[in-house]
């Protein structure tokens, strides 16, 4: 009890992040189908690759809010930042793919690109190490990005 008593935050934090993991996935799989049967480039990221970069990103996620906390280095913008991308990478997943909304999907990935940098540069202000890895984070929108507006620009 002492455990969660002095770790509530950071298990929030978790649960928050396992959540956006299962939406997310929730909502891509509705709309495999649909994407199934669209026209995408000829250079595409091939399917296993795209869960295991995300599980990866989760787990930076939990791993870097654990040392965050750990080091009481977590600040109001990291928070709002991180609370921000959550939010707009399930809506991506349920916009994109559950709703099959190309443009507003692309809307929101590229509003997505944004907040994710902004994430990292508000951690780097605590910490220049963690930031390191998490520009996988952004990296990896940008490349979903530039899918995403392929797709978009294809069909």
């Amino acid at each position: 009890m002492k455990f969660f008593r002095e770790n509530i935050r950071l298990i929030i934090t978790w649960v928050i992040i396992l959540v956006v993991a299962i939406l997310g996935s929730v909502f891509v799989n509705l709309g495999m189908e649909w994407f199934s049967g669209l026209n995408k480039p000829t250079e595409w990221v091939p399917n296993f690759v795209i869960p295991i970069v995300w599980t990866t990103i989760y787990l930076l996620f939990a791993v870097i809010f654990y040392l965050l906390y750990k080091n009481d280095l977590v600040t109001k913008g990291i928070i709002v930042l991180g609370l921000l991308n959550a939010i707009f990478n399930v809506l991506w997943c349920l916009v994109f793919f559950a709703l099959n909304q190309l443009l507003l999907g692309n809307i929101i990935i590229i509003i997505n690109v944004i907040l994710g940098v902004l994430f990292v540069v508000e951690i780097n202000k605590s910490n220049k190490w963690y930031t390191n890895l998490l520009w996988l984070y952004p990296v990896w929108l940008s490349i979903a990005t530039s899918l995403n507006l392929a797709v978009w620009i294809l069909n």
